[in-house]
């Protein structure tokens, strides 16, 4: 609570320092992603978000050591596991990504200056060894290293997974723009980035285009439309179905995760045949939102990056599993 009343504090200059150092060693971490992500952590560290969290929630008795090995995909993004290991009362050793290795290091400083006995439950390192138990975060091909190297200890292993829209035809231009930041923040690095669209046979891709043109900024970042120019020459080359609007591509394909500036999409025939194929699918998909969240289980437009705090990644309780080890 202390360290969002620090990061929300205006005239922050140590703030606007950090952030512009983090965003010179990683282009991918604009600062307006970086705003968008300590606005995120404010939201986690409001007082009634953490009583509504860990309500009724037991402490553990024995303080265990838990490896955190984080992803760097977007801005600290593995704070959440980092204040889950602090909350059920045990220590962290942090194996950073080198994607990220100034923010959260700067998070958890601003802690140090808050409560100093901190120091001795955080901790940075290259090597994960003497943990109790690891929560790491990477792709299909770490996780199968991940699984073999901590099989011996408790452990969360989380995959690649990607987030899905459901559209109906009835979207007005606000939902679609909404939709549009679901797939564009972060330029579509996250798991929670929208990448594939399940939408009604003859489905007319103008009014989505039309209502995400104000997003069309994002082909000025280089890093972003060097992906867009490579994927548009690939489906060019191959003859390829795909629809394009300057700065996104829009491809049929059943697969789920579509490259950066490509989002996929799918037609469905009725809602049971819609809930069957993400029910086979269950394992790829972080996320589903639609319209003001009609379908069971989504979220709204424009939410799919608000996570709370008890919106675990994989759908894992990671403080379940943390209290557990007990």
């Amino acid at each position: 609570m202390a360290l969002g009343n620090s990061l929300s504090r205006e005239n922050n200059s140590e703030l606007a320092l950090i952030k512009e150092e983090a965003s010179a060693r990683n282009r991918w971490f604009d600062i307006s992603n970086i705003t968008l992500a300590f606005k995120g952590i404010n939201e986690f560290l409001k007082k009634e978000n953490l009583h509504l969290w860990l309500h009724d929630r037991p402490f553990n008795s024995t303080t265990r050591t838990i490896g955190l090995v984080m992803a760097g995909n977007i801005p600290m993004v593995g704070f959440h596991d980092l204040i889950c290991v602090l909350a059920t009362g045990n220590k962290a050793k942090v194996k950073l990504s080198s994607d990220d290795n100034i923010l959260i290091p700067f998070l958890v400083n601003q802690l140090f200056d808050i409560d100093p006995d901190l120091k001795e439950r955080i901790f940075f390192v290259d090597i994960l060894k003497d943990i109790d138990a690891v929560i790491a975060t990477g792709s299909d091909n770490s996780s199968r290293y991940f699984e073999y190297y901590f099989k011996n200890i408790p452990h969360i292993i989380r995959k690649n997974r990607t987030s899905v829209a459901i559209l109906t035809g009835e979207e007005n231009k606000e939902d679609l723009l909404h939709l549009g930041n679901d797939i564009l923040q972060y330029f579509g690095l996250g798991c929670r980035n929208v990448s594939k669209l399940f939408v009604p046979d003859q489905y007319d891709f103008s009014s989505f285009y039309e209502a995400i043109q104000p997003l069309h900024d994002v082909i000025y970042m280089s890093k972003y439309v060097n992906n867009y120019d490579y994927n548009k020459s690939i489906y060019l080359v191959n003859r390829e179905d795909f629809k394009d609007n300057g700065f996104l591509l829009l491809k049929p394909d059943q697969a789920f995760v579509s490259p950066l500036s490509v989002v996929y999409y799918e037609h469905y025939q009725s809602e049971h045949d819609l809930i069957e194929k993400l029910k086979m699918n269950e394992s790829k998909v972080q996320v589903t939102v639609s319209k003001e969240a009609f379908f069971a289980n989504s979220l709204a437009f424009g939410d799919s990056q608000k996570p709370n705090l008890w919106d675990y990644a994989d759908n894992v309780d990671t403080v379940e599993f943390l209290i557990g080890l007990n």
